[in-house]
């Protein structure tokens, strides 16, 4: 019975010895995971067909073409291509070996398919115009694919990094509303572990990247909606990674434990008039009178502490800017004629108003942008300083058609015809204000389809000198993008110029590492 007990004794101690062993190594090989969490907004759907914005997008998804940190283009699932300017036809030629995340092979079918989803219209994509050009989409073998266009577009190349779907999963789907959208699957650098709605989406990475595989094992999208909680949880060691406000970045300056990346961008803020409204529809007088009302560069320095600058045209951040166009300096002197020009005047409560109508009305601001609402705030006072009564409002959902106005972010730092065609042009994916403009409209197609660099600064250079005369927006400022990092964060480029919503800081994510 002693030697029974003994041998009982003995197996427990070997027994608890090897569950030591096992959770001690399974302890070191999760202290040796390199983890990102990265300051998020929020997701519903993830579908580069359908929705353009997304930083998630890109590490989940790859297009035929992709950018470097020039934002010039490079070969992605395609190797390489052929243009054929006899026809406008591209040919395009495809990795070999390419895997989709659930270990599908990637063909010439499912780029068919990806062009084909988004220019159907029953899909309502947002992005669907800029792909108007395609005439016909050929799969010549597994490898092979030949787009053609109707005229010259030197655009779509930037169009094609759009991400590729796999046709596999969602062939005869009802793309909008399938699953897909809530588990994608890419080729991209990181795959989809887990999505906690309303808090985190958890990536793990391809190993199997076309690329390299990643350095980072898993990246968290921790959301994060509000940009003053994203800087307390960077503070608290919450967050590897976040944008900030320049009001929030300053708190992290000559602070050894973040690194502060001021990068620049092609991001513009402005108020966006909705033309579908019966104040804007009637009185289009009114954006062109109330832009004089705005004082930019005071928002600049007191809102983005100078990080940014006073914008006045949809390409100013490029090399198809129009420096001689007006500009709609501050001055509400003339502001203030221009209103009573068009028959305005001002009433005993010192508010304009016109044929029984007030210049009254209210400005949409997304819940949780703070740089959004504190502009908003500042134009209101601006405005009501003149005679003009706009009240900021804050809401969690867009009603774009029956909204006065909204606080507006664009801007591309890609071809001249991205943000603009689809942003201006009549009936386009992004006209959220309604704006119909004949001569703007020809200019933009005229600009888009001729690959003759001269004649699109000349039709460019026109097309912002009729937005003038019929302003869309009041352009306000094009702002900085404040990625506040670990300093064992590693491979973010800062001379990288951005995106709308500071987009595409993660371009080389399979580069970046945590020391």
């Amino acid at each position: 019975m002693m030697k029974v007990r003994k041998w009982l004794a003995l197996s427990l101690a070997l027994v608890m010895c090897m569950v030591l062993v096992v959770g001690c190594s399974g302890e070191k090989a999760a202290s040796n995971e390199k983890v990102l969490v990265y300051g998020s907004g929020d997701y519903s759907s993830i579908n580069p067909a359908l929705y353009e914005h997304g930083e998630i997008n890109s590490l989940i998804f790859s297009g035929l073409t992709a950018h470097d940190k020039d934002n010039k283009i490079i070969p992605g699932l395609a190797k390489s291509w052929e243009y054929d300017k006899t026809t406008n036809t591209y040919t395009f030629h495809l990795r070999d070996g390419v895997k989709w995340h659930d270990g599908q092979s990637f063909s010439a079918e499912d780029v068919k398919f990806t062009l084909d989803t988004i220019m159907n219209p029953a899909n309502a994509s947002e992005i669907a115009s800029n792909y108007e050009d395609i005439t016909k989409i050929e799969v010549v073998d597994n490898s092979t694919v030949k787009i053609s266009l109707k005229a010259p577009n030197v655009a779509m190349l930037d169009y094609l990094t759009i991400g590729i779907l796999p046709q596999h999963l969602l062939d005869g789907k009802d793309i909008a509303t399938d699953g897909f959208n809530q588990n994608p699957i890419g080729t991209g650098p990181y795959k989809m572990e887990s999505w906690d709605k309303g808090q985190s989406i958890t990536l793990v990475k391809n190993k199997d990247f076309y690329v390299k595989e990643p350095q980072i094992d898993k990246i968290i999208f921790k959301i994060v909606e509000d940009t003053k909680a994203r800087a307390l949880q960077l503070k608290s060691g919450e967050l590897d990674l976040a944008q900030v406000t320049p009001q929030d970045a300053a708190q992290f300056d000559n602070n050894k434990d973040f690194t502060v990346n001021d990068m620049k961008t092609s991001d513009y803020r402005g108020i966006m008039y909705n033309f579908n409204n019966p104040l804007f529809k009637e009185n289009r007088e009114l954006p062109n009178a109330l832009s004089y009302a705005i004082d930019r560069q005071a928002i600049v320095d007191s809102v983005l502490l100078g990080q940014g600058y006073v914008a006045y045209s949809p390409l100013q951040a490029g090399e198809y800017n129009n420096p001689d166009m007006e500009k709609f300096a501050y001055n509400p002197t003339k502001a203030k004629q221009e209103l009573e020009k068009a028959g305005w005047k001002l009433g005993s409560d010192g508010i304009y108003a016109k044929n029984g109508t007030k210049l009254s009305f209210t400005i949409t601001c997304k819940e949780g942008d703070q740089v959004r609402l504190d502009m908003a705030n500042i134009c209101a006072q601006q405005l009501k300083a003149i005679g003009v009564d706009m009240k900021p409002v804050v809401q969690s959902k867009i009603d774009w058609d029956n909204q006065y106005a909204y606080l507006i972010g664009w801007g591309s730092p890609f071809d001249p015809d991205d943000h603009t065609y689809k942003v201006f042009g009549t009936g386009k994916g992004n006209n959220y204000s309604a704006y119909s403009n004949a001569k703007v409209d020809a200019l933009l197609q005229k600009a888009r389809e001729t690959d003759v660099k001269a004649d699109r600064l000349k039709y460019y250079k026109e097309f912002q000198v009729e937005l003038t005369k019929d302003m869309p927006y009041t352009f306000i400022a094009y702002i900085d993008a404040i990625y506040v990092a670990k300093p064992t964060v590693k491979g973010i480029t800062p001379e990288t110029i951005l995106g709308h919503h500071g987009v595409g800081i993660f371009w080389n994510v399979y580069d970046w590492t945590i020391e």
